[in-house]
């Protein structure tokens, strides 16, 4: 008898099994292809996260994406992950078109010098006004909106940037400003205290006059005094180009001196191609010159295997590790 209850008690338990199954199905469930995406692209990040936590990325922010409202909230927002995520952002921004809109409503003329502005008094005073004042705080502004702690101010404060006039052998270039010398004190001290420094490339000279010094310089200097892992410098061009206008995906040091010495890069890519090789002969491992005008573009470039722009990097045997992206042949891995 017992035998036979213990079976009409497994046959019952088989059959409402049997029923519950009927009843209450358990598909396997399939998220959206969106969503999956969504997912491997935070898998693709990962090592390029993991590698660059702690360490400093400088990133020189101008042209386009200044003057775009969509590019100027998705910049700040890509500052303000950096930060979440471990990485310390230090923010040199440039302000050509506004500068050329405020001279223009002044009716002061300007000229350039292979991509670098003669800067008289007059003109000094306008860009000082519009890049330490007006787009300055902005910017800060904007970072702080986004939900992070940034902190302006000029090359001239804390004696960031020491600088004299520039010699030039096509010209006077006027209140233009050479760096000499970095002091990077007080971008460390803001950086222990999780503040997002952005700076102005205004500098005092040595008798105390303001000097104008290309950002793109300017930020290459800080980012060798830094020690950054890398620099990034926003343009509003796909990259550097060649002689055929493609874009070129990697750059050699010797390659890219030899862009200037053959005449393929012109006017505003000079400084940058330069400023470029000057960092990574002082040190920063690499190099990127990207297009602002691509939405979070700094993103793209750090935390993608293709990027966008042109990564510049070492020579194969002085101190370049070789490594590939994937996708891109001539792209550095992590």
């Amino acid at each position: 008898m017992a035998r036979e209850a213990l079976l009409s008690t497994h046959v019952a338990r088989e059959a409402w099994n049997v029923a519950f199954r009927r009843t209450v199905p358990y598909p396997r469930v399939v998220a959206p292809a969106k969503r999956i995406d969504q997912a491997e692209v935070l898998l693709e990040a990962l090592p390029y996260i993991r590698r660059f936590a702690g360490k400093t990325v400088v990133i020189k922010y101008g042209g386009h994406a200044m003057t775009d409202e969509t590019l100027k909230q998705a910049f700040a927002r890509d500052i303000v992950l950096l930060k979440f995520v471990g990485i310390h952002p230090v923010v040199v921004h440039g302000g050509g078109p506004q500068i050329d809109r405020m001279l223009s409503d002044l009716n002061i003329s300007s000229t350039f010098v292979r991509g670098m502005r003669v800067t008289d008094p007059a003109t000094m005073k306008v860009v000082e006004m519009v890049l330490a004042g007006q787009i300055n705080g902005e910017i800060v502004a904007m970072i702080n909106l986004a939900g992070g702690k940034a902190v302006g101010f000029s090359g001239k404060d804390g004696s960031l940037i020491v600088a004299r006039r520039a010699a030039s052998e096509n010209g006077d270039l006027g209140q233009v400003g050479e760096v000499v010398g970095v002091n990077p004190e007080l971008v460390r001290a803001l950086q222990q205290q999780d503040f997002i420094p952005v700076i102005a490339p205004v500098a005092a000279g040595p008798e105390g006059e303001s000097l104008n010094i290309n950002a793109d310089i300017a930020a290459g200097e800080i980012a060798e005094a830094l020690e950054a892992e890398k620099l990034l410098l926003l343009t509003d061009v796909e990259g550097v180009k060649d002689a055929n206008g493609e874009l070129i995906r990697t750059l050699s040091s010797t390659q890219a001196q030899a862009l200037i010495d053959d005449g393929v890069a012109k006017a505003g890519m000079i400084p940058k191609i330069e400023c470029s090789l000057d960092a990574l002969r002082g040190g920063v491992k690499k190099v990127h010159v990207i297009d602002g005008r691509v939405k979070h573009a700094v993103l793209l470039e750090l935390f993608t295997d293709e990027g966008v722009g042109t990564e510049f990097r070492r020579d194969v045997g002085l101190g370049d590790d070789g490594a590939k992206r994937t996708g891109d042949a001539g792209r550095s891995q992590p």
